[in-house]
């Protein structure tokens, strides 16, 4: 059964669940991706058996607890544009309680494990920062739950893209486990600094059984099941996206898209 790629959210003003993706709904076997507004005193409690949950505080305070582990009261951005964020590493079958000390968004993205892990908390100052990209490809990563820090199977990571800037470019996949790349799937989670904006994201494969164009608003989630997936701002508008990726082996290794080597010439 064909699937849009693009999933828009929920922003009706009693649903405090802004998204919700399974494998399911996806049509996939690993990347779980859900996002919530709580309001100030507004409680969530989620136990998933079997899968690791990493969550992302976007905006907002809220106080944290895992299974019997009380993370405390984090969160110092008003919105995701604000600094590198407070995160925390919940094991499979380890009960993740968040209670919202000011009005807060929350993204819990979570993938198949055995949890083997403990629980933690992930400090901003934890959170490497990278620049990638000259010119109007430049973007700035914030490496939340990279394959080099303890998990399972997740990956987590937040972009800032500049408007007029692209993104996730030169165009790269990661859908097949072979030396030099890794299976992953993945979901964007886009957010615009300006209300009434837009971004652009394709993805598509190299035979074109898979070829969908997107015009991104506002809290929209792109799914990235296989094939390349650029992003572009529109001029003026910043763009955040927060990705989730899990698969069968915990890596990032990407191919990049035939045509676009002069992009990336060789040292």
């Amino acid at each position: 059964m064909s699937r849009s790629l693009l999933v828009k959210p929920d922003l009706a003003p009693s649903a405090t669940q802004v998204h919700r993706v399974t494998p399911e709904s996806a049509g996939w076997r690993y990347v779980g991706f859900e996002v919530f507004d709580l309001s100030a005193g507004r409680a969530l409690e989620r136990r998933l058996a079997g899968r690791e949950q990493c969550l992302v505080l976007l905006s907002g305070r809220a106080a944290v607890r895992i299974a019997d582990q009380d993370l405390g009261t984090i969160g110092k951005r008003a919105s995701p544009f604000e600094g590198k964020p407070f995160a925390a590493y919940a094991p499979a079958g380890a009960t993740l309680e968040v209670t919202a000390a000011s009005d807060c968004e929350v993204a819990i993205g979570s993938a198949p494990a055995s949890g083997a892990l403990p629980p933690r908390l992930i400090r901003p100052e934890e959170v490497a920062e990278e620049v990638r990209g000259i010119g109007t490809n430049q973007r700035y990563v914030r490496n939340i739950l990279p394959a080099t820090s303890p998990g399972e199977c997740l990956q987590v990571v937040e972009v800032i893209t500049p408007g007029g800037h692209w993104s996730s470019y030169p165009p790269h996949k990661h859908d097949s486990d072979q030396p030099g790349e890794s299976q992953l799937e993945e979901t964007y989670y886009h957010r615009l600094a300006r209300p009434g904006g837009f971004a652009f994201q394709r993805v598509y494969t190299d035979d074109r059984t898979l070829d969908e164009t997107m015009s991104v608003e506002d809290r929209d989630v792109v799914l990235v099941p296989r094939g390349y997936h650029p992003v572009s701002a529109a001029h003026g508008f910043d763009l955040y996206y927060l990705n989730v990726m899990a698969g069968p082996v915990r890596r990032w290794q990407v191919t990049q898209a035939r045509g676009y080597e002069f992009l990336t010439p060789r040292r």
